[in-house]
């Protein structure tokens, strides 16, 4: 955090009382949440309902692996009744602050609840598991019900209310995941390759049966290295891969970078689109939820390498390119 000096961010948790009661638990106050990342507080809004107020730490196009608290952020966390943040070393700048402020209330680490062997370990990164479990709508639906947990935790006189709230959410995402199934099994199996700026989609690929390829590895403080690339070129001529996909918080350089190598070695590789990865799109819009980002990528996907998806995606809302 080059913006906080540690004895800033210390002596601000210090000064937190040990075990206070959340003053979001009466009934007339909203329950403040905190959440790192977007996904986290698309749950807890959709769950909570009009018992919270959420704020997300980090909005469209924000890159989780490098993002630094600001000031603003850390009297923000320190204020909630409750924090939700993903684990799985996805918040890395922020950990030692989140692990101090554990000590003094609740702060939970939703993907952590899911059990190792439904996660992806990775040869670069040793004793490292892939943080990008929200590709997986399925696998998403058990972080889902950590966050319901927490809250029902937090608010357990209004139970009811909110397990109600995380069913009716969880089935959309079911909803959701079953469309994926039906459009991305439209694309030819030979042209079940994807291509993206970093390695993102590893759990998109393992639910889905498609070859996912990353030009960065699972964090974006990797560097992609010329030899990489020459790799990918090659692959992408080889096994004619139709299209790459730039993401929304990457930088798209190496990507088309990718597109230029091929078409010098004369192929046309197309930039199928742009993919949510580590955050959705803006808020208010149907793609700055869940449900929406998952939409837009199964049905980006699909078009670019050859399959069939229809006007507006999933439910009809998607926003035409």
């Amino acid at each position: 955090m080059p913006s906080l000096t540690r004895r800033f961010v210390l002596s601000i948790v210090a000064l937190l009382p040990v075990a206070a009661a959340a003053p979001g638990a009466s009934a007339q106050d909203p329950l403040e949440v905190v959440a790192t990342t977007s996904m986290i507080a698309d749950a807890a809004r959709a769950v909570g309902g009009e018992a919270v107020t959420v704020r997300a730490l980090m909005g469209p196009g924000v890159d989780p692996h490098a993002y630094r608290a600001t000031r603003t952020d850390i009297a923000a966390m320190t204020r909630a009744d409750l924090v939700l943040h993903h684990g799985l070393f996805l918040e890395a700048q922020m950990e030692d602050f989140l692990a101090t402020l554990a000590r003094r209330k609740d702060v939970v680490a939703v993907a952590e609840a899911l059990p190792r062997e439904a996660l992806v370990a990775h040869d670069a990164y040793a004793g490292r598991l892939d943080p990008h479990v929200w590709m997986d709508p399925r696998l998403w639906v058990q972080v889902v019900e950590r966050v319901a947990d927490a809250l029902v935790e937090a608010l357990p006189s209004q139970e009811a209310r909110l397990r109600a709230n995380a069913a009716d959410y969880l089935g959309e995402i079911e909803r959701v995941a079953a469309y994926a199934d039906e459009v991305l099994g439209t694309v030819p199996p030979a042209r079940r390759v994807l291509v993206t700026a970093h390695d993102a989609f590893q759990y998109f690929g393992r639910a889905y049966g498609y070859e996912v390829r990353g030009i960065q590895g699972i964090s974006t403080e990797s560097e992609a290295g010329l030899r990489r690339i020459e790799d990918l070129v090659d692959l992408l001529v080889e096994r004619d891969v139709g299209a790459v996909f730039v993401e929304s918080s990457v930088s798209d350089r190496n990507v088309r970078a990718l597109a230029e190598g091929a078409a010098a070695r004369g192929r046309d590789v197309a930039i199928g689109g742009e993919l949510y990865s580590d955050a959705m799109g803006e808020p208010g819009t149907y793609e700055g939820t869940y449900v929406g980002m998952i939409d837009h990528n199964a049905t980006t996907i699909a078009r670019a390498l050859g399959g069939e998806a229809p006007a507006g995606g999933f439910s009809g809302q998607l926003v035409e390119g």
